[in-house]
């Protein structure tokens, strides 16, 4: 199945319901595609190297989905072929004492990817327009102010050479209720458990209706987001392959030309 069918048209409306968080297109099981995994991952460790070599450009993964939607996940098993020298993960959770005291944005902006790099944020700044609207920290005035300076701060990035994936992990409220029960009937998941995730979970409907606003008024052609059906694991890890993939070889990084000095260099030791 081809990455444009999770890519939101940029400028049309959209809602979550017409996604099904089950579908998993004309595949119906993780042995179709066991293969295609594989050889996607040697093609993302390839663009990788490229990329890292090159030092022109960088590409930062913004993973967003609702708990126990596997944004972890995604990371260990999608992007986990990554190299680490080359590849940088941050999870961005409540602001700490120094965050707080500067602008919304500013923990973002510090730990974007440097040029050849690649970085993860697991949740990102899209927070400061989502759990603060669900919980009314911010109104609705701020919201849209935020917006715009996410707009903003997303072609800022840009014209430094950063390439912005944005990937939602689309689950049911079902299977998030089942992923609880799991944490908490399997010892060796305790640890994962969260109560506040009780808290967040009865407020599905109005973070359903924050992440469409998101969706409306925090996307681009140059950085769209794309909706990943994540009920099944494997769909999800699959999907986000391609996406991942297909972002890096629109990027097309290169290894750089030869320094003719080496080619000099060369020609002395085999003398």
């Amino acid at each position: 199945m081809p990455v444009k069918h999770f890519k939101l048209e940029y400028g049309k409306k959209f809602r979550l319901a017409n996604i099904d968080p089950n579908d998993t297109g004309a595949v119906h099981d993780r042995e179709e595609v066991e293969a295609e995994v594989e050889r996607l991952k040697e093609q993302l460790e390839a663009l990788q190297n490229k990329l890292y070599a090159e030092k022109k450009q960088s590409v930062l993964f913004v993973i967003q989905g609702m708990d126990c939607s596997g944004k972890d996940g995604v990371v260990k098993h999608a992007l986990g072929g990554l190299h680490p020298q080359g590849f940088r993960v941050n999870s961005f959770r409540a602001p700490t004492e120094e965050e707080a005291a500067h602008d919304f944005l500013w923990r973002a902006h510090r730990i974007a990817p440097a040029k050849g790099m690649i970085g993860a944020f697991i949740r990102s700044y899209y927070e400061d327009v989502l759990i603060t609207r669900v919980h009314n920290w911010i109104n609705g005035a701020e919201v849209k102010s935020r917006f715009k300076h996410i707009n903003r701060f997303e072609k800022l990035l840009e014209s430094g050479g950063v390439k912005i994936v944005k990937i939602f992990l689309h689950i049911s409220k079902d299977f998030q209720l089942a992923r609880l029960r799991n944490r908490l009937t399997d010892p060796t998941k305790h640890w994962k458990f969260d109560k506040n995730d009780l808290v967040e979970r009865e407020s599905w409907a109005e973070y359903e209706e924050a992440y469409e606003a998101v969706f409306k008024h925090c996307s681009s052609e140059t950085a769209p987001w794309y909706i990943v059906p994540a009920n099944h694991r494997w769909y999800r890890d699959w999907a986000v392959l391609q996406i991942a993939v297909e972002a890096l070889e629109s990027m097309n990084p290169a290894f750089p030309e030869s320094d003719p000095e080496l080619d000099e260099i060369l020609e002395k030791l085999q003398e």
